[in-house]
């Protein structure tokens, strides 16, 4: 059984975001040389999330519309106010919608490759950009 761990690091451009993130992941699959098993992406950040969905620029902007639709900025966000936090990035909106997805996705490995649907893709969801964002992937399974 092998096991690797790769830390990719992501620059995002804007406040709100989606990247896609496969092909480094697919990379650090290929780098470990693992053929059967799993890989799995870790965001260490808590206004980013990780989630497989088709990579189409318009469901891209609806799943960004519907987050800020879900949850609203300029609400009176305990987290955003002096008063109870000690934060100063008014960034709780940005806390909420990481919640709604995930900080971590698995997906198996096969012959080599994430074993994701033809119109699956791993995206990194950015919340409170533009940022350094970090990755840390592993790798576990069977090499040939």
């Amino acid at each position: 059984m092998e096991s690797t761990l790769r830390t990719l690091r992501i620059s995002t451009e804007q406040k709100q975001e989606l990247i896609d993130v496969t092909s480094a992941v697919a990379g650090a699959v290929r780098e470990s040389g693992v053929q059967h098993g799993f890989v799995g992406v870790y965001s260490q950040h808590t206004t980013a999330a990780l989630f497989v969905s088709e990579r189409q620029a318009a469901l891209m902007d609806d799943v960004l519309a519907f987050m800020s639709r879900v949850v609203p900025d300029g609400l009176a966000y305990k987290h955003n106010s002096p008063e109870f936090s000690d934060c100063d990035r008014q960034n709780a909106a940005s806390h909420l919608r990481s919640l709604l997805l995930n900080h971590s996705v698995m997906v198996p490995v096969v012959e080599g490759k994430p074993a994701l649907g033809v119109f699956q893709s791993i995206l990194l969801a950015e919340f409170d950009g533009p940022r350094q964002r970090t990755l840390q992937v592993q790798v576990l399974g069977n090499a040939l």
